[in-house]
């Protein structure tokens, strides 16, 4: 089976460096549909790698290649404003990546979401704490959904704080 995973990278990484983006015409929906994705994973895998090596981020264990099938990935600064956000926030809250850039995660907090809760993530933040939280969030759309967050500061090497990272999935 790896070999067809190799595979399929392969072509992902062909695809994306094509100057014209095209399909057969007798391709099946999901096909383009499923090249899409492995493109977005690729991209939002080269995205965090250079934001992490541009920052100069200290070793740490998370599987980002498994992350990002998996879960959002929330990237911010250390003001809290989001500079990266996986392409696969869309299938869970409705926003594009581009849409949330330079915004604060507060932006999918609402009437519904816990202001206990909130305060502890509040409060891990300020003392540069990992925490593990499910909340309540809003949709694009207006819904509400329970949104379980795993949220870590992020250091570079001389262990300054550089980011917080947070790996995020519908509950």
């Amino acid at each position: 089976m790896s070999d067809f995973r190799q595979y399929e990278e392969a072509i992902a990484m062909y695809h994306s460096n094509l100057t014209i983006k095209t399909v057969p015409v007798y391709s099946w929906d999901f096909h383009s549909d499923f090249l899409s994705a492995i493109k977005n994973f690729f991209a939002d895998l080269s995205k965090l790698n250079a934001i992490a090596v541009q920052n100069k981020w200290a070793q740490n264990n998370w599987d980002l290649k498994k992350s990002l099938k998996e879960e959002v990935i929330v990237v911010t600064d250390v003001k809290l404003q989001i500079v990266f956000a996986s392409h696969n926030m869309m299938t869970m809250n409705g926003y594009s990546a581009a849409e949330v850039l330079g915004k604060s995660p507060k932006m999918f907090q609402g009437e519904a979401t816990n202001q206990i809760t909130s305060n502890e993530i509040r409060k891990a933040i300020l003392h540069q704490q990992p925490f593990e939280k499910t909340v309540m969030n809003y949709k694009k759309n207006g819904e509400v959904y329970v949104c379980l967050i795993k949220g870590f500061p992020v250091f570079n090497s001389k262990g300054e704080l550089r980011h917080y990272i947070a790996f995020e999935k519908a509950a």
